[in-house]
């Protein structure tokens, strides 16, 4: 038996994040919401999303699947009972389907209290709860690898360090949540790092870094200066000094030395952010940064306005403070970037970390230029 996390008609209300993937490939916590369903089922997951996406993922095989809402972050009790579901069975909610298992639909069970994910900024509003518990997932009956001595650690049971990562003269504080250190992963000296926070493979936090909870950085990434209550997603960088807070960034992305972004109003009032699919403004909270679009880059010393949505492959750059809104594809603020440019761009900072831009991933690009 396999899963297949499947993507809603709803999934829009996610971009600019899920303009370039599946849902099923959002981070919250430690985990992808694709990884998290793999290590709490034990059990092959496929994805299955938009015709112009699907490239990027293996073929869903035809013969009998259980199907699941990509939206659902499901607790232990609901897992059960979606495992445990007979062929043309199906689990329902008040906002509608959750998950069914074979081809047809002939008897559904009523659920309540579902945890779905319908908006960007629910990954940092969340990130706090989902770092806790999947730190507990992948920990769980492991043994870490030791600390050098150089560090200054505070609740070292907190603490987990996979093998190959390098921590020295650095402050780690687990007391308010725990600390997850990816496979060779780098904690250079005079970082100060209090939990919840994870860092992931092969990813650097620079000296000096001042970085507190729930914060989450993904594979391949650098990050420095100042960081709160974010999510910085695989292959992107913050490197430098500037601030960012209650935000989620994309991949491939790269703050420049400086990029601050605002996280609440002088007001002290309600923040508004842009719902991208219903071209309307949302309540969020009284805290709310920024949400970039995979791609997307920021000039130096960049001031990003409070609650700020940035699309796919923006080049941003202007003067004093930024717009909310900045479109894909966008050249500063008045211009439209040109396809082969930022095709070539978009190569050159993959040379950088010695990837490439594979054809399919030019094609959904295009796509994204095209049409969205």
């Amino acid at each position: 038996m396999q899963i297949v996390l499947f993507d809603n008609k709803e999934r829009k209300k996610l971009f600019p994040l899920t303009a370039t993937k599946a849902l099923a490939d959002l981070r919250c916590g430690i985990l992808t919401i694709k990884e998290k369903w793999e290590h709490k089922t034990n059990l092959p997951v496929y994805i299955q999303t938009e015709n112009y996406l699907q490239p990027l993922y293996k073929t869903v095989p035809t013969k009998e699947n259980i199907y699941i809402d990509a939206t659902v972050f499901a607790n232990t009790e609901l897992i059960k009972q979606i495992l445990s579901l007979k062929t043309n069975e199906s689990i329902e909610d008040e906002n509608g389907l959750i998950a069914f298992k074979g081809n047809e639909v002939d008897k559904a069970y009523k659920v309540d209290n579902v945890k779905r994910l319908t908006r960007c900024w629910q990954l940092f509003q969340w990130n706090d709860e989902e770092l806790k518990n999947d730190f507990s997932l992948i920990t769980k009956g492991r043994k870490t690898h030791s600390v050098s001595s150089t560090n200054h650690i505070i609740n070292k049971e907190n603490i987990f360090v996979e093998e190959g990562a390098s921590i020295e003269c650095a402050i780690l504080n687990a007391t308010t949540g725990p600390i997850y250190i990816g496979k060779n992963a780098e904690v250079w000296e005079g970082s100060v790092i209090r939990g919840p926070f994870a860092l992931g493979e092969n990813s650097v936090v620079k000296a000096g870094a001042k970085i507190y909870g729930a914060t989450s950085v993904g594979n391949w990434c650098a990050v420095s200066g100042e960081i709160k209550n974010s999510i910085i997603n695989n292959f992107s960088n913050k490197a430098h000094d500037g601030y960012l807070g209650d935000s989620v960034i994309g991949e491939w992305c790269n703050l420049g030395a400086g990029t601050t972004n605002s996280n609440v109003k002088n007001t002290a009032a309600v923040v508004k952010m842009l719902n991208v699919a219903a071209n309307n403004f949302e309540e969020v909270g009284l805290k709310a940064g920024v949400i970039m679009g995979d791609y997307s880059r920021t000039a130096i010393n960049s001031s990003i306005n409070t609650g700020t949505v940035i699309g796919v492959c923006a080049n941003v750059f202007g003067e004093l403070l930024l717009p909310k809104v900045i479109d894909s594809f966008s050249w500063g603020l008045n211009h439209e970037y040109e396809f082969e440019k930022a095709i070539r761009d978009i190569k050159n900072w993959k040379h950088f970390k010695h990837k490439q831009l594979n054809k399919i991933e030019e094609n959904i690009l295009k796509h994204i230029f095209e049409t969205l």
